[in-house]
Order: C-alpha cells, then structure tokens, then sequence
C-alpha cells in the first residue's frame, strides 16, 4: 500500500512502513471480521452496503479473480517438509508470541477447534457456510470455560460444558447463567500458506489430534 502524503510504502499484512519517509513506522491494526453478509446483515439489520461505482467498473476484480490467482506463481522457495501446498488456504492465528496456521480445510470438517496457542486457551468456529470464521479466547471473568458446537445451528451456537449457558457466533451468552456476557475475539487472517508462512517463519501447523497444544 502506498500513502497520497507523503508516498510511503506499507506491507499489507503487518502495517509497516517498508520504504518513504515515514520506513519503519507502524499502522495500528483494526479489528476486521470476514463473514457472509447473511451472517453479517442478521448482526447488523441496520448494515449499509458500498455500492460499486460504474466508472471504476473496469477496475474491479473479476468475479473468479481467486480461480486466476490460485494460478500464479506463489514468492519464496517450496519447504519439502510442507503438509501444506503453497496456495493451500489457512486461518492465520498470532497470540502472545507464537503463530499457528489452521488449514481452511480442517477447520470445515471440525467447525469448532479448541487449541491454546502461546498459552492462550481459545477456540475458532465457523459457520456452516464454510466462509464466516471467528475465533474467541475462552476465558470468562477469569474462568476458562470449554465450547461445543450444537449441531443443526446456522449460524453456529454454541454451550460451555461448565455452566451450559448458549453462546452466539457474535459471542455473546443468549441464554443460562452467563446471559449477557461477551467473550473476547481474536483477530485471525484468511491467507495462503506461502504467505502467511512468509510473514510467521516460526508458525506451526495445527494438527487435529494435538489439541490444545503450546
């Protein structure tokens, strides 16, 4: 990305000023959310929706741009040690110190995945849709509590096993003794392997039968 002021370059994924005036400054992360809008126009039944512009027309991404990219030659050299392909889709997780890749894949089949990368307990569900992902740390007042996801539910509930309170894909409790609390959301990044893996050298891969694993 490059700033109109003062013509600065900033890598999009860390936020930092890579060369210009302003190199080695840092861009303070927002919280984002990469859902359906069924998903999110049921949170947010008051939403607007930024309409496309026709004179840009011609600029837009074509509507199987992921198709063309999935095409391309990915930077970086191939690890053979990789369970992973360089374009394989993964949820990007970094927490206290240490990263962790959850192949797309996994996290379909699983629809909720409890771990506790860098010590931190926490857990990532996703819709049935297969595209809205979110991730919370499971922790409560000081608590840690333990999630399940009720089957049938789109979009997801789920029910901590300590208190059997019901909990939204918003996070919030719907019902049982926790009513009204929220727990805390963990900012996650949809990406490629080679990518993801380019900015996190260090991060491990989760693997489904290591749950909750340092």
């Amino acid at each position: 990305m490059r700033d109109e002021e003062t013509g600065t370059w900033w890598q999009q994924v860390s936020g930092k000023g890579i060369q210009g005036p302003l190199k080695g400054k840092q861009l303070v992360p927002v919280y984002n959310d990469e859902v359906s809008f069924a998903v999110w126009r049921a949170e947010n039944p008051s939403t607007r929706v930024l309409k496309p512009d026709a004179k840009f027309e011609a600029e837009y991404a074509s509507a199987d741009w992921e198709t063309e990219i999935a095409r391309m030659r990915t930077v970086g050299k191939a690890d053979p040690n990789d369970t992973l392909t360089p374009r394989s889709l993964v949820i990007g997780l970094a927490i206290n110190g240490a990263s962790r890749a959850y192949p797309e894949e996994t996290i379909k089949k699983e629809r909720l995945i409890v771990d506790s990368p860098g010590g931190v307990p926490l857990f990532i569900v996703t819709a049935a849709d297969g595209k809205s992902i979110r991730a919370f740390k499971s922790n409560v007042d000081g608590r840690q509590l333990e999630f399940f996801i009720e089957p049938r539910q789109d979009p997801p509930v789920m029910v901590d096993s300590e208190t059997g309170s019901k909990w939204s894909f918003a996070g919030t409790a719907i019902s049982g003794p926790l009513t009204g609390k929220r727990l805390e959301r963990v900012t996650i990044l949809k990406d490629f392997w080679f990518d993801w893996k380019n900015y996190h050298p260090q991060t491990t891969v989760f693997n489904p039968g290591l749950e909750k694993t340092p």
